[in-house]
């Protein structure tokens, strides 16, 4: 095990070596993905929100905000940052008056669609460091942190 200046148990400094390579290893490959996003003039929250839009279709704030794991009060920033800029449009829910459907525009909808695909073809890229099994192993042991199961 590598050397640490903290003292804790066996298991936790393994936990949190672990925590840090898993923390510095998501932030340095979202950084090389997200940016990319810079010449969109999108932030990597409105990229999400028209991603999910992109793909899912009509979403409600809470359901957007669950998807890309923002706050409520966040979501509705920038859902209005959106909607300012003629990507995004609120719709009063035809079921459910008390809640809006959030969908791209026609211009939302051209702009993600030229978006996604270079998008897609990085993050390709990025994961080509690890063989196809890797990758599965990885996608499964991040779904079982991002749950918290104990096995």
């Amino acid at each position: 095990m590598e050397k640490t200046r903290y003292r804790g148990t066996k298991d936790e400094v393994r936990a949190l070596k672990t925590y840090v390579k898993l923390m510095r290893a998501s932030e340095s490959v979202s950084a090389r993905i997200h940016g990319q996003l810079a010449a969109t003039v999108l932030t990597v929250s409105q990229f999400g929100v028209m991603e999910a839009l992109y793909h899912l279709g009509p979403l409600s704030q809470g359901e957007l905000a669950k998807k890309i794991l923002r706050s409520r009060g966040n979501i509705t920033m920038v859902i209005d940052n959106l909607e300012e800029r003629g990507l995004v449009k609120r719709e009063r829910n035809r079921q459910d008056r008390r809640f809006y459907a959030v969908r791209l525009t026609s211009e939302g909808r051209r702009l993600i669609g030229s978006i996604f695909p270079r998008h897609a073809a990085k993050i390709v890229e990025e994961m080509k460091s690890l063989t196809r099994s890797e990758q599965e192993e990885l996608s499964r042991l991040c779904r079982k942190v991002g749950l918290g199961e104990d096995k």
